[in-house]
Parts: structure tokens; C-alpha cells; sequence
């Protein structure tokens, strides 16, 4: 009987050791469970930080940030191949109404604006109607306006190099004032994009006065296509190197 005594105490005296570890294993648990729930706030803080597309700007190639449209515009850019079936969707998103100056309404912007498909990459091209006074070479107002919206996009494909082509109508025909002209146009869109900030190594300029006209001469409205500036934006390496 005495033996059964001291086994029944040296069992009654051990019990607070199941109590404690029950504690123990209670108390791990909460951590972990807090542990876990701090990973997942910190997790859905990240996607969060990363992905502020919806507050309208987007990482940028290299530093600082662009706004999701002008990701957009140049994402389509990189693609010259479809450019034709998106030519429009880029003019909304470069020259949105609330961009384009006073005088110029969204009928004239898309009647004097072309979107072409390049061999090296994607050409803008303008109208001296949407840039200079007829016969000048100085950008008006509301030609700053309209570049001004096109720095963004040649920021942010910084590979890329441009082109810009200066064009007159065959008034005047082959005359030395024609290419001057042309290029005198050129230089002054050059000039307005380095002054904005972008570096002059990507950029060459060219002046064909009347030649490689896009429609024929032979009427006024013809002729106004015709005076032209072709910002030639090379996203796509060109076979034998470019010209």
C-alpha cells in the first residue's frame, strides 16, 4: 500500500508539465498564426506598390515615372507590324481633346496626322498645317503643344534612335529653297525635342524638298499633305543598318 501511495504522488506532481506544454503549444501557434498573417500584409503591400497602374503611372524604363498611356503608345510602337489596325488608338492616346491646342480640332488633327509603318520602326508624320505658318520654319504655339506630347513616348523608348525628315510640296520645283526649307523644319522639331530634355546623339535629320511626295501634286489639297515632317521613331533594327 505505501509503494501504490508514492506512485499515485509522483503522478499527481507531474501534472503541471502537460498543462505547461499544452501552454507552450498554444502559444507557438499564436505566433505563427501572427507571423503568417504578417507575411500576407506585407505581400499584399508589395503588389500594391508595384503595380500602381491604376493611380496612373507605371516604372519607367531607367528612372523617375511615365504615365500608363505613354507605356501604352510605346509598347504599340515597338510593334510597327500592327500599327495599321491601331493608328487611331495611338492618335487618341498621344493627342488626347483636352492636349490639342485652341485652334485645332480633333477633324483637323486627323486629317493632317498619319501614323506609318516603317521598315526601321513607326513614323509619325505631320502637316505644316499642325506645326508652321505656310512658308515658315518656326513651330507656332500650337505646335509646341502637339511635340510637347511626343517627348514622353521618345523618352521612354530611350534605344531608340529618330529620324526627323523635313518635306515641301513641288511648288517651286527642285529649287535650292525647297530643301532649305525642308530642312530648316526638320531642325527646328530637333531643336524643340533637345531643348525638352532629349539627347541629340539619337537624333539625324533630312531634308528632301520635294521629293518622295505620299500623294500627288496636282491638287491644293494634295499639296498641303505633301508639306510635311516625318518623325521617324526606329524600333525595329533595319536590315543592313540604317540609312
Amino acid at each position: 500500500m505505501g509503494r501504490k501511495k508514492e506512485k499515485k504522488k509522483a503522478a499527481a506532481g507531474g501534472g503541471w508539465l502537460i498543462t505547461f506544454s499544452d501552454l507552450v503549444t498554444l502559444l507557438l501557434t499564436f505566433f505563427v498564426l501572427l507571423l503568417s498573417m504578417s507575411s500576407m500584409d506585407q505581400s499584399f503591400i508589395t503588389r500594391v506598390t508595384i503595380n500602381p497602374a491604376e493611380l496612373g503611372f507605371l516604372a519607367k524604363r531607367g528612372s523617375g515615372k511615365v504615365t500608363a498611356k505613354v507605356r501604352i503608345v510605346s509598347e504599340m510602337l515597338e510593334r510597327p507590324w500592327e500599327v495599321m489596325e491601331k493608328k487611331n488608338r495611338i492618335k487618341d492616346l498621344l493627342f488626347p481633346d483636352e492636349a490639342l491646342p485652341p485652334d485645332i480640332s480633333r477633324a483637323t488633327l486627323d486629317e493632317n496626322l498619319k501614323v506609318l509603318a516603317k521598315p526601321e520602326g513607326v513614323a509619325l508624320v505631320l502637316t505644316d498645317k499642325l506645326l508652321y505658318p505656310l512658308g515658315e520654319y518656326k513651330l507656332d504655339r500650337g505646335a509646341k503643344m502637339l511635340l510637347e506630347q511626343i517627348v514622353p513616348v521618345l523618352d521612354y523608348l530611350g534605344n531608340a534612335d529618330v529620324n526627323i525628315a523635313g518635306y515641301t510640296d513641288n511648288v517651286g520645283g527642285m529649287s535650292q529653297s525647297n530643301f532649305e526649307l525642308s530642312g530648316e523644319r526638320a531642325m527646328s522639331v530637333l531643336e524643340y525635342f533637345v531643348g525638352r530634355g532629349l539627347p541629340n546623339e539619337r537624333f539625324s535629320i533630312s531634308a528632301y524638298g520635294p521629293t518622295f511626295p505620299l500623294v500627288s501634286n496636282n491638287t491644293p489639297e494634295g499639296r498641303a499633305q505633301n508639306r510635311r515632317v516625318e518623325i521617324l521613331i526606329k524600333t525595329t533594327p533595319f536590315m543592313g543598318g540604317y540609312s
